[in-house]
């Protein structure tokens, strides 16, 4: 890619092709992982002993919460066995982006609730890619630009704009049942 200053493959320095490198030769570069998940997550923990709903009636917000949970529990697995290796992950919720993926949902949003522009969506996304206040900053939840505070339990109006992040979600022993269970789905025939 070249020296620092110097023009890379894509016209960029050549420190800023390898996003975290200092530019100093044998100093290890930093990477960030970002998991985009959503306040839905409030709706469900993930329900290890009935993933797929056997057990259960399929209800589809709560698969959607449950999924959104699984996602951050990723999160919090993969910082910490990849943080030690210069790799960080957190999670984030964009927030209530006005896009083509609710025309299949109806209006699911409480009456007063205002959307985001896309701009205003990935903001939370670039601050935990790029922003140096966050270096080495990981297994944490983001939304609106900020650290979630933890919530004690969900909104009982699963409707209303739901903000914060369940302890669930940030529980290491979850991210950790999360990662065995879906090694070992990996590995079924």
């Amino acid at each position: 890619a070249g020296s620092a200053g110097s023009a890379g493959s894509a016209g960029f320095p050549g420190s800023a092709a390898s996003p975290g490198s200092t530019g100093s030769p044998g100093t290890p570069a930093s990477a960030r992982i970002v998991v985009v998940s959503s306040a839905a997550h409030l709706r469900s923990p993930v329900v290890f002993d009935d993933l797929h709903f056997d057990y259960r009636p399929y209800e589809p917000m709560l698969a959607y919460g449950q999924s959104k949970t699984a996602n951050v529990l990723f999160a919090v697995g993969a910082n910490a066995r990849w943080a030690g290796d210069g790799i960080v992950v957190n999670a984030l919720s964009p927030g209530g982006i006005r896009t083509n993926l609710q025309r299949h949902v109806g209006d699911i949003a409480a009456p007063g609730v205002v959307w985001k522009t896309p701009e205003q969506g990935a903001a939370t996304s670039v601050l935990l890619a790029a922003s140096p206040l966050l270096e080495g900053v990981g297994g944490r939840y983001f939304a609106d630009c900020a650290e979630a505070e933890p919530v004690s339990r969900r909104p009982e109006d699963l409707t209303a704009m739901m903000v914060g992040v369940a302890p669930y979600a940030l529980d290491p022993e979850g991210a950790d049942r999360l990662w065995a269970t879906s090694e070992r789905l990996l590995a079924a025939d």
